[in-house]
């Protein structure tokens, strides 16, 4: 029991519930045992003796008996569901409160359809066993005691004989538990994996009919299909070589009590009553102990998803608020941020920064360039304490970053993913996410500063279009130019660009870093980069390779410097006659093209239209 003693602090709570339910089955297990002395009256007293005067009033006391009994089974399970609802809305809250603020480091490994399987599965288990099965097993023990003690008063001699078989009966039900248990942890983990598989090919549909792999994860479901069926089979194969034993066990008291009791019914030791008595009595017994095997089988499946649910509520969170950790003031935060010789590695022989070092003062943008790996990603999330750094420190406006709190930390950082998520919902509460009380006017001026506003207004319902899961419906640059406005709705002290310009064609991201020129003003911007264009306005640009810096300074600085960020110019602009001059030609033209677009519409007096150069 040493699970559901873990567990305790989410059911103990109901234990009013708990107390009710049990009495109620004690009352109504108690009741249970009038029936049999019943029936051994009616047979000892009132036909033997042929009082059949008695017979009314005894049928209205069997009657009253049964009605009894009935309400008491009745508020059991009243009690009992109660109690397994409440347990489980209990848990389920513990779970998701958990999940939320499980670390980066967690999520690094989890996979979804395993957690969800989780918080389904194996929480329906342990609701099922808490909310009823602890006390039928109660129940178990108390029926077996009370029906013993009262067949001891009637024959103690009957009574040992036609126990004989009970104590094998317990040792091949404690076997059986053994034997059982494993069985059910690989059926409870292979339909976690089989879950995963499904899982992980919905929401990468297109991408397996992209690559024609539709056969691929048909063979690959199949294969945890077969994994799950054949951990199913074993199960069922217990039970198939334990569940018939245990029932001739139980048969086996019956056959030895009617032998037994009928020969010392001839002999005159026992009357027909008590003989009687004691056939509905040892039913009263080996009832709940021929079940005992559900009973077990129950307790296993809750065991096993109860250990599964407690790995989740007992996993050590890596990233966390330390004691008497400080809560920033929004209005007194000024966006100072200093690297001083941070190191990090995600594992012990994947080392992702070293000795990285960048004092970002207020209203400074700072570009980060490098190729994959180099550790452009592992900066940001280190300031925002996805994981906690190895060597060094990160500091706020001086304050080292891990003696504040999490929550006041990230609310003065606002961060677009290179890998735009959205939530199934409308575009409007995907762009006020991370606000409360926003209004209607601040979310279309965020819209449009991320170059939005246009495409959502001619979608059907505007910004009250629900976009599909994960964003589908939109494409990759609308998807991303969503996010941006919903960093810059929050209006952050620390606004982090992750390649946000990625996804967008080469005119949108032109107008998108022009809205930028406004909003990064008066706020510390860190952006990650691969196009040179989103980086040369930069206060600072940082060029990384294997998690060190090679090379810093401005754009112009690193143009005139052999090393990686000149071979990256020239490689992105390997095509053009004289690049810098091109790219300067490029951004008069679109500049122009804007121009020429905006009076083309006031003259038409039509709602602007984003055109393309041919």
């Amino acid at each position: 029991m040493e699970v559901f003693r873990q567990l305790k602090e989410y059911y103990w709570s109901e234990k009013k519930l708990l107390i009710a339910s049990v009495i109620s089955l004690i009352t109504a297990t108690a009741l249970g045992l009038v029936y049999p002395n019943l029936l051994r009256y009616l047979i000892d007293e009132v036909i033997t003796k042929r009082q059949f005067s008695l017979v009314p009033g005894l049928a209205m006391l069997v009657v009253g008996v049964v009605s009894c009994k009935a309400l008491f089974q009745f508020s059991h399970g009243f009690f009992s569901s109660k109690l397994g609802n409440n347990t489980a809305y209990n848990l389920r809250n513990a779970l998701y409160e958990k999940l939320q603020y499980l670390s980066f480091q967690y999520y690094d490994k989890a996979r979804t359809g395993d957690l969800m399987s989780r918080l389904t599965a194996d929480l329906q288990a342990v609701r099922d066993f808490i909310g009823f099965g602890f006390v039928q097993i109660l129940n178990v023990f108390m029926m077996f005691t009370f029906g013993t003690i009262m067949m001891l008063t009637i024959n103690w001699q009957l009574t040992l004989i036609t126990m004989i078989s009970m104590p094998v009966l317990v040792f091949t039900a404690i076997r059986f538990e053994g034997k059982i248990h494993p069985a059910f942890r690989s059926i409870r983990k292979s339909m976690s994996s089989m879950t995963t598989s499904v899982q992980e090919n919905i929401t990468g549909v297109r991408t397996v009919k992209s690559f024609a792999r539709e056969p691929y994860e048909i063979g690959k479901f199949s294969e945890r299909n077969e994994d799950y069926r054949i951990n199913n089979v074993t199960t069922s194969g217990i039970w198939a070589r334990y569940f018939p034993l245990m029932e001739i066990l139980a048969n086996l008291s019956v056959v030895i009590l009617l032998g037994t009791g009928g020969y010392m019914v001839i002999t005159d030791k026992i009357t027909l009553g008590e003989l009687v008595a004691c056939f509905s009595l040892i039913w009263y017994i080996i009832g709940p102990m021929w079940q005992i095997g559900f009973h077990i089988n129950n307790y296993t499946q809750s065991k096993a998803a109860g250990e599964r649910l407690l790995e989740v509520l007992h996993h050590y969170v890596h990233v966390k608020n330390k004691d008497n950790a400080i809560e920033l003031a929004p209005d007194r935060v000024k966006g100072h941020v200093r690297f001083e010789n941070v190191s990090f590695a995600y594992t012990d022989q994947q080392s992702a920064l070293r000795h990285f070092e960048v004092d970002a003062r207020p209203g400074s943008v700072i570009g980060l360039l490098g190729g994959t790996g180099s550790g452009k990603s592992t900066v940001v999330q280190l300031l925002l304490r996805a994981y906690n750094i190895k060597e060094g420190r990160i500091t706020l406006d001086g304050i080292d970053i891990r003696d504040v709190t999490l929550e006041s930390l990230r609310a003065q950082m606002a961060i677009v993913f290179q890998e735009t998520f959205l939530f199934s919902s409308t575009i409007l509460n995907n762009i006020a996410y991370g606000v409360q009380n926003v209004t209607m006017e601040k979310v279309i001026q965020a819209a449009k500063l991320a170059k939005a506003h246009d495409f959502i207004m001619e979608l059907p319902l505007g910004y009250q279009t629900i976009v599909g899961e994960r964003g589908m419906g939109l494409s990759g640059g609308q998807k991303q130019r969503i996010a941006i406005a919903r960093a810059l709705l929050k209006n952050p002290k620390i606004l982090i660009l992750d390649d946000a310009t990625s996804a967008v064609d080469m005119e949108t991201e032109h107008e998108i870093q022009m809205g930028f020129q406004e909003v990064m003003q008066g706020r510390t911007t860190f952006i990650i980069a691969h196009r040179i264009s989103s980086l040369k306005h930069a206060d600072e640009i940082i060029v990384l390779d294997q998690g060190r810096i090679v090379q810093r300074g401005t754009h112009d600085q690193l143009m005139k410097q052999e090393g990686p960020y000149l071979e990256t110019y020239k490689i992105q602009f390997a095509d053009k006659a004289d690049a810098v001059l091109l790219e300067e030609s490029i951004e008069g033209l679109l500049a122009s093209h804007q121009e020429r677009v905006e009076n083309q519409v006031a003259a038409a007096g039509q709602p602007k239209r984003g055109g393309y150069i041919q």
